[in-house]
């Protein structure tokens, strides 16, 4: 047997891999200064950030992060020690991270929605010797910092009308006075002062990114400089991201998708990204308008908000080239109208915070299979020097289409979690990251994730997969959300409950609990069937577009939900 035929049976997936797509991650540089820095001397003066109607160069980002990189050293921030970067989507975010970089410390990003009390519970664990924050968030940093008992050694404040005239209200929030140090002065009065900076070292800590724990203390994933050069290198190369690219910056900074595959790619690309605070889907249409990026990744339900704003047409998004869909499931039928309505192809993107972003990624250019049993649309295969396999409860790797949990091994994985060496043992396992995804590989290599174990509903031993009845939702014409629960129920354990938003101008009086029902049970098993639907709004969400789970399970236990009248 030769030894392409032994590789391609033991990753069945290398033969889906087109002209361009190495098995392996070719050697290049192994730390993400290194990638910034080889564009930043060639293209000074080209635009790295598009800010509202304002544009910064990377002649203007290298200066402004050397000038707070020597600000921290000022404060006593050494190599290795850990800065808290609470912000949103503005210019900021990325001249702090280039600067904790450049002095050998270790960027913390933190959720800027986040209370006093979570706050101090992160602040405990990673202890930051300096933290960055908007001026408005400014009191409730101050008191988490107090709370936790932490020596914080400096506090550095941001405006996020900084940087840019047009004051968009729907997006900005109103004026707040700066109440510590406030990040432009600091840039202005430290230009053109040397620093004392630290040489890049690869297997050092470049990140530590707390994921979005439901209960206690989040973990924090402890990324390595190799690891975060790994996967922007070869994710440059699968999503084809280049120069002339231009990247819309769905995804928060604060979450692994925004961090790696949008600040990361334009800061290796030395391409252009345009950022805006945050997430508003008219006023986003507005920038895409003005901008014309060719390049985006963000959760569906970005593209689903976005698809039902008024005015909207798909020549607002000729101007991308390739546009991917991560953090969430895709249900194919949504995947379909957002083509038909906004013209993009939604490519499929898998991965964790544990894996630095992603692991798999549905390429331009093939046809993305469904898998027959759940509906579920395929996020992908592994990329280069990525290996996956399907494990069932004995430890042992399945064959294709039998469902397990996704193990993952490659130069992407994190090495652990910060101060936490039980939940790391749990996590990893001799190189293997445990997902806690329950997934089927095909023969070809495609990966479908059927869905979390935790969110498995076990109704009078029946096993209902809420993946694949949100499917069949998603498949009415009149629903725009749809999220799946079980909840208590003393004669079947649990039993099925749906939540739904409705698309605009659907009329409620047509779309109704027993309608539903009877769409249902032509499509599906009687046990999979909801036996109750709750109507909303809009179905609640983290800051990065998933729906929160946890919050309808705790409605589902209640008697008596509301129905549509």
């Amino acid at each position: 047997m030769s030894d392409h035929v032994a590789e391609t049976r033991l990753r069945p997936w290398l033969n889906l891999y087109g002209p361009g797509l190495p098995a392996d991650v070719p050697p290049g540089p192994m730390h993400v200064l290194d990638l910034y820095r080889a564009k930043v001397h060639a293209n000074a003066e080209n635009e790295a950030i598009r800010y509202f109607d304002a544009s910064l160069s990377y002649r203007d980002i290298e200066e402004m992060s050397d000038a707070f990189a020597v600000w921290l050293q000022d404060r006593g921030v050494r190599p290795g020690a850990r800065v808290g970067v609470i912000l949103q989507n503005v210019p900021h975010f990325v001249i702090v991270t280039l600067a904790v970089w450049k002095i050998g410390a270790i960027p913390v990003p933190g959720n800027p929605m986040y209370r006093a009390d979570e706050l101090s519970r992160i602040f405990a664990d990673y202890q930051p010797a300096a933290v960055v924050c908007h001026d408005d968030h400014h009191p409730a940093v101050a008191e988490a910092i107090e709370a936790s008992g932490v020596g914080v050694l400096a506090i550095a404040t941001v405006s996020a009308h900084d940087l840019q005239n047009g004051d968009d209200a729907r997006l900005l929030p109103p004026r707040a006075p700066p109440s510590a140090a406030d990040l432009a002065s600091i840039c202005a009065d430290r230009s053109r002062r040397p620093g004392a900076y630290v040489p890049c070292d690869p297997s050092s800590i470049g990140l530590i990114l707390y994921t979005s724990g439901t209960t206690g203390v989040p973990k924090g994933a402890v990324i390595s400089h190799a690891s975060l050069a790994s996967n922007i290198r070869t994710s440059l190369t699968w999503m084809r991201v280049g120069p002339a690219s231009r990247i819309l910056a769905l995804a928060p900074f604060f979450h692994i998708t925004g961090f790696v595959l949008h600040m990361g790619l334009a800061l290796a690309a030395g391409c252009s990204m345009a950022v805006h605070y945050r997430f508003q889907p008219e006023a986003v249409l507005d920038i895409i308008r003005d901008y014309r990026p060719t390049f985006t990744i963000a959760a569906i339900t970005a593209y689903n908000s976005l698809m039902n704003s008024s005015g909207v047409t798909a020549a607002d998004f000729r101007s991308f080239s390739d546009v991917f869909t991560g953090g969430a499931p895709v249900a194919p039928a949504l995947r379909d109208v957002v083509l038909e309505k906004l013209g993009i192809d939604l490519r499929p993107v898998y991965g964790l915070t544990e894996s630095c972003s992603p692991t798999h990624i549905a390429p331009p250019g093939l046809d993305i299979p469904i898998h027959a049993e759940t509906g579920a649309l395929a996020v992908g295969f592994p990329i280069s020097s990525t290996e996956c396999r399907i494990v069932g409860p004995d430890g042992k790797t399945l064959g294709p289409g039998l469902a397990g949990e996704i193990w993952i091994r490659g130069p992407q994985v994190m090495t652990g979690y910060w101060n936490k060496p039980m939940e790391t043992k749990e996590a990893l396992y001799d190189g293997w990251l445990r997902t806690g995804d329950v997934g089927v590989m095909n023969e070809a290599g495609w990966f479908f994730v059927v869905d979390r174990q935790k969110d498995m509903i076990n109704a009078s031993g029946f096993k209902v997969w809420p993946g694949e009845v949100e499917a069949v939702l998603l498949a009415h014409g009149d629903i725009r959300e749809a999220a799946v629960v079980g909840a208590p129920d003393s004669y079947r354990g649990e039993t099925v409950h749906a939540f739904v938003s409705l698309v605009p101008g659907a009329d409620p009086g047509k779309v109704d609990e027993a309608s539903l029902v009877r769409y249902c049970r032509e499509r599906l098993a009687a046990y999979k069937v909801p036996r109750r639907f709750w109507f909303m709004e809009d179905l609640p969400k983290t800051p990065t577009g998933k729906i929160i789970r946890a919050a309808l399970r705790e409605k589902a236990a209640q008697d008596h939900p509301p129905r549509l009248a």
